[in-house]
């Protein structure tokens, strides 16, 4: 099934954009990660996942129909040319709502994180442009349904269209209609985001390649999928429970036996850089001496520090460059 069939109840006859609209989507931290697709076109994934959003930062867009014959599109006051990777997602994902050769769009795109670096910039991009998407065709869509629509954009979109902790259920439906987000009726005031950046430019291979490489080539990614399973279980008794150790021990669990299967990949995936590792060691001494920090990662170099707000003065005294967020406000 591809991605129009799965939209056809959802399109209106006129298939023309109304309204400009701008959006924001904030860019979402998964404790239990998600890593590999059961179904490639549709963004269908092997494991549930569960994330955190990260409240002020992610994308703002801004959809604006346009007379030209092509769309425009613009990255953080830069403007892109048609042929580059980037502009060919944003337009493949615009055809899905509009008749061939009906309209263009001038899609203003401004991140507040590194836009490929393993920071869900791309989750953030897709959940806001879906969301301008629903507002400029007046698609009047619900919230499970835009995280759908986000979904066939970029995988983790689908929880960017909402906030706080968010699981996505991988779902069982061959359209995957039952595969979106859904956000869990928990807060956690206190909790702390770390971001360390080791190195915003864009990876090397890009987190679609990347997992693909991994499910076709390494064995041990077979044990993933089970581990997924037990850690959501992990993660949501942990929130439920307000326990930060159980918390902190199974992302960053999660988050290596991620890593593994890529490290296990032919040819070898490797998203750390030495300073990444140097990092985690630092962190593991930490915690050995008393410091309740833990960290996780996504397919790329950069660290996200997890602790709580009481001891935010300590981990900046070993951190002091990283950005702190505080996704349900302070303790």
């Amino acid at each position: 099934m591809d991605k129009s069939a799965v939209l056809a109840d959802w399109i209106k006859p006129n298939n023309m954009p109304i309204t400009s609209s701008e959006q924001f989507a904030p860019s979402n931290i998964a404790l239990c990660k998600y890593w590999g697709k059961r179904d490639k076109q549709l963004n269908l994934p092997m494991n549930a996942s569960l994330s955190v959003s990260l409240g002020h930062l992610g994308t703002h867009t801004r959809l604006v129909p346009i007379d030209y014959s092509a769309d425009e599109i613009w990255l953080n006051s830069d403007r892109l040319l048609p042929s580059s990777a980037f502009c060919q997602r944003i337009s493949a994902f615009l055809d899905l709502f509009r008749k061939p050769g009906t309209c263009s769009f001038r899609v203003t795109t401004r991140n507040s994180i590194p836009t490929a670096a393993g920071l869900a910039s791309s989750a953030s991009g897709f959940a806001a442009l879906a969301k301008a998407v629903n507002e400029s065709f007046q698609l009047e869509l619900n919230t499970e349904q835009l995280s759908v629509l986000a979904r066939l954009g970029s995988g983790s979109a689908c929880r960017s269209v909402f906030k706080g902790f968010v699981e996505w259920q991988m779902g069982q439906r061959e359209d995957g209609l039952d595969s979106h987000g859904i956000q869990l009726n928990a807060a956690w005031p206190g909790l702390c985001v770390g971001l360390v950046k080791v190195d915003a430019s864009v990876k090397a291979t890009d987190s679609r390649s990347g997992m693909q490489r991994t499910v076709e080539t390494a064995h041990l990614y077979q044990s993933w999928p089970v581990q997924a399973a037990h850690d959501i279980v992990l993660l949501k008794e942990a929130i439920a429970e307000k326990d930060f150790a159980k918390l902190g021990q199974t992302a960053e669990h999660n988050a290596l036996s991620m890593h593994a299967t890529m490290i296990a990949s032919w040819p070898p995936l490797v998203y750390w850089q030495p300073e990444s590792l140097a990092t985690m060691q630092r962190i593991w001494k930490l915690r050995k001496d008393g410091l309740a920090v833990y960290f996780t990662m996504d397919a790329g170099p950069n660290l996200k520090l997890l602790f709580e707000q009481a001891d935010l003065d300590a981990v900046m005294r070993y951190f002091p460059d990283m950005e702190v967020i505080q996704p349900f406000g302070h303790g």
